[in-house]
């Protein structure tokens, strides 16, 4: 009798697509939201926020800087520099 060669199965993730490595490079700082500070724009394209940056020459320093997109508390960012902070929004806040 012959045996049958069982072939390992493989696994089809269909339109799925895999996360891909984002090479930051050196000069990449992470930072996780603290807090949301407000709304900027008519139509609220971005957000304002308070970021605490986690490693670097800056580290523990907290910054107030603007975001386009979803964003939610806790999400980590990556800084390209963490010497210049963004303007405070004029207004009512939201």
């Amino acid at each position: 009798m012959a045996q049958k060669q069982q072939k390992p199965k493989q696994q089809q993730q269909g339109n799925v697509k895999q996360p891909q490595a984002v090479e930051v490079g050196e000069h990449a700082f992470p930072s996780q939201v603290m807090e949301l500070v407000g709304s900027m724009g008519t139509r609220e394209g971005g957000k304002q926020v308070r970021v605490k940056v986690l490693s670097g020459k800056d580290s523990g320093k907290i910054l107030r800087r603007n975001v386009m997109g979803p964003i939610r508390i806790g999400d980590i960012l990556m800084l390209r520099e963490t010497e210049i902070e963004a303007s405070p929004l004029k207004g009512r806040k939201r």
